[in-house]
């Protein structure tokens, strides 16, 4: 067991660029959102500063109106598209300009703790400084990404997801244009097998966004107006309110009662609307398409995460994790990203199919909360032994286990410690 920690912490030390983490060398050379929050969980179990730096380096790319990009470029690298040039953001340090799952706020509730038990001297200053990046994160979305109050947030891009390639958003992007006024050049595929990443039209579609909300200067009730792909989603909204059920446990410990509560009353909002979202004829949570106004119902995890925030009825739970086993039957490594053997399914290809070592962590969470211990371990040494066979890569095949996409990759490391230690 322990030469795979120390693979562990070697892939962290060699993906440091200076208090941030790239998620793998060449293929994603910067700082990554909901990545970033996954590794100071990580750091957090044996180097509390370093936990500490990782946020606080993210949060110089947040912007004056709360939003913390999914991208900041720290340092310039010619092995990336789309890079600052193609964002035309204005923030002082180029950022992406969209953004990605809010795991911020969970992540910092653990490396506070972490520090508490330690006994860190300077952890209460910095974890105060750090809450209030994530309670101003935290009003963007509610504002920027719900500005009619339901208490679902929306994305208008993909990529905000984290899922970016998923069998999700098929039906809702093939309305985007895939005309583009920047030229397209795809570099992901010079380090990764094409096969394992998405297809070319999808990129147009990609950038043809990117292009649409530059052109409203960033402006987040414009970019609402002019998106032509707008889906209220569950992952998305279930780590949010994980998150701010996290940040509103900092607030009252820090003795923040108007934050604290503050935070209640979206949590109640959101708690409320995501489990209105249950659909027990798929055995799980949908997302629904803004612009259509339909439920989205291509089967992928998303369908799954909400529990890791939801306290929710013996049935429902009985009824997804019936169906978690389902897709799991016969698989090598669970749990996979679309249901196994529907059109969409596609093992080894970028979020339509492959297991993902933080989504299963968040399952993991999402098992154990709603008592479902049993399951919960089980993934758990599947995901371990998963690493343990094949290493620190991006996802893995679910039939096969074969790992696939990156390697050397920090959030599984990240995974590894939080969940082998465990």
């Amino acid at each position: 067991m322990t030469k795979h920690f120390d693979e562990a912490y070697r892939i962290l030390a060699a993906n440091d660029r200076g208090g941030y983490t790239v998620p793998t060398d060449r293929l994603y050379p910067f700082q990554w959102n909901w990545d970033s929050a996954f590794v100071a969980m990580g750091f957090a179990t044996f180097d509390i500063d370093r936990a500490y730096r990782e946020l606080e380096r993210l949060t110089e790319g947040q912007w004056a109106d709360g939003m913390i990009p999914h991208i900041v470029f720290h340092q310039p690298s010619d092995t990336y598209f789309p890079g600052p040039d193609v964002w035309r953001t204005s923030h002082t340090i180029p950022t992406s300009g969209i953004t990605q799952p809010p795991v911020f706020g969970i992540a910092l509730r653990a490396v506070h703790e972490a520090a508490e038990k330690a006994g860190t001297e300077d952890a209460k200053a910095r974890t105060l400084a750090l809450f209030q990046a994530g309670l101003k994160w935290h009003r963007w979305w509610y504002k920027a990404r719900d500005p009619e109050g339901t208490g679902l947030v929306a994305l208008l891009h993909p990529w905000e997801s984290g899922s970016d390639n998923s069998p999700a958003w098929d039906i809702a992007l093939a309305r985007v244009p895939t005309t583009t006024d920047t030229a397209v050049v795809r570099k992901d595929t010079g380090h990764v097998d094409a096969a394992m990443r998405p297809r070319d039209e999808d990129y147009r579609r990609f950038i043809h966004l990117v292009d649409t909300y530059a052109a409203c200067g960033w402006v987040p009730a414009e970019q609402w107006g002019k998106a032509p792909f707008k889906v209220a989603e569950i992952q998305t909204t279930g780590i949010l309110l994980k998150a701010g059920e996290d940040l509103e446990h900092l607030a009252n410990s820090l003795g923040l009662e108007a934050e604290a509560l503050e935070l209640a009353n979206y949590n109640d909002l959101t708690r409320k609307a995501l489990l209105a979202q249950w659909r027990p004829a798929f055995s799980r949570f949908v997302s629904r398409d803004l612009i259509s106004g339909e439920d989205i119902e291509a089967p992928t995890q998303a369908g799954f995460i909400p529990l890791l925030s939801l306290d929710v009825d013996a049935d429902i739970v009985d009824a997804a994790v019936a169906e978690m086993k389902l897709w799991s039957n016969g698989m090598k490594v669970g749990f996979p990203t679309t249901k196994p053997f529907v059109g969409s399914f596609e093992p080894k290809r970028y979020w339509r199919g492959p297991s993902w070592a933080i989504i299963n962590w968040l399952l993991i969470d999402g098992l154990a909360r709603n008592g479902m211990n049993d399951m919960a371990s089980a993934l758990r040494s599947n995901t371990v032994g998963a690493i343990e066979a094949e290493g620190f890569a991006e996802y893995f095949d679910p039939i096969t286990g074969e790992g696939c996409g990156g390697l050397g990759f920090s959030w599984t490391a990240a995974a590894y410690l939080c969940l082998a230690g465990q």
